[in-house]
């Protein structure tokens, strides 16, 4: 395999992310470094929902922001990238300031669809949607997955509303470390690390060490603790419930999650839209739902 430090880097990154998908991403990178080439609708349908026409714009007195395919932090770290997929967290907070900021605008959805995606800049992410709250209503629609870093942007809006085919959950982080020794050795290679620093060289070659683990175990805690404090307080739970329910790192259907109090109701966009008067006709909601949904304007 061509390029094995690069494909250990991305691997090392700390994620919030859907394992399957995560996967696919690494195996996709691993085939392309072996010399195979995809297009971007190969890439596409491998990694991504199809996500260059996913632009936030307006329905009446309602902003929709998308949040889609796989989050980075700033400019995208995933294949998916060159096709105009996958969202920013830094992008997806300025569209979301832009839209709170905009007296136009009385509510905002969030068009969500996302196996979630590295952790840096989530937690800011989820900060501007938590920013909202109490200055119009801010709502996350799902429309396919919200998951893990997805999950953590979304938690903090007023509501969470699942399409009845989505799932939502994979609450957690992980990284992974690949040691090369064997690699180098069958290519003929005898490589040396020296550093100065007493941790400087750690975690570059060789097995890891019960120090190295433990600290890489650390910071994964840390994330992790981020992630969990940051749902209890969107959705209105103890972190003990975060951490013992919620799926534990597995994704749940729509029922499911609203069981969980990982979601609140059952709906599709169109159901969503037409709650705060865009969307065009449709019918009438029951009493019920829409005194919730008046509740919520």
């Amino acid at each position: 395999m061509k390029y094995p430090h690069i494909l250990a880097a991305f691997a090392s990154e700390f994620w919030a992310m859907e394992p399957g998908k995560l996967a696919a991403v690494i195996d996709l990178l691993a085939m392309q470094a072996d010399g195979m080439k995809f297009g971007a609708d190969e890439i596409e349908a491998r990694i991504s929902p199809a996500t260059a026409s996913a632009v936030a714009r307006k329905e009446g007195a309602v902003a929709v922001v998308p949040l889609r395919g796989i989050i980075s932090p700033r400019v995208s770290m995933t294949p998916n990238s060159s096709t105009g997929g996958g969202a920013t967290a830094e992008g997806f907070a300025a569209s979301i300031d832009q839209m709170a900021a905009d007296d136009s605008v009385k509510a905002i959805i969030v068009d969500a669809d996302t196996p979630g995606g590295n952790v840096l800049g989530v937690d800011e992410a989820s900060a501007a949607v938590a920013a909202v709250r109490g200055i119009k209503p801010i709502v996350v629609q799902v429309q396919g997955n919200l998951a893990s870093a997805g999950y953590w942007v979304g938690c903090s809006a007023d509501e969470i509303v699942m399409s009845p085919s989505s799932a939502a959950g994979a609450i957690g982080v992980r990284t992974a470390y690949d040691d090369m020794t064997a690699a180098l050795e069958k290519q003929g290679v005898s490589r040396e690390i020296l550093s100065a620093g007493r941790f400087k060289g750690e975690g570059l070659l060789g097995p890891l060490s019960d120090e190295t683990r433990a600290y890489m175990q650390g910071r994964i805690d840390e994330y992790y603790g981020m992630f969990v404090d940051r749902v209890a307080a969107g959705r209105g739970v103890t972190a003990s419930e975060v951490r013992d329910g919620f799926g534990q790192g597995r994704m749940l259907g729509a029922k499911a999650a609203v069981r969980e109090k990982m979601a609140d109701r059952v709906a599709t966009m169109a159901e969503t839209l037409a709650r705060f008067g865009a969307g065009g006709p449709t019918r009438r909601l029951a009493p019920e739902r829409e005194k919730r949904a008046l509740a919520l304007r």
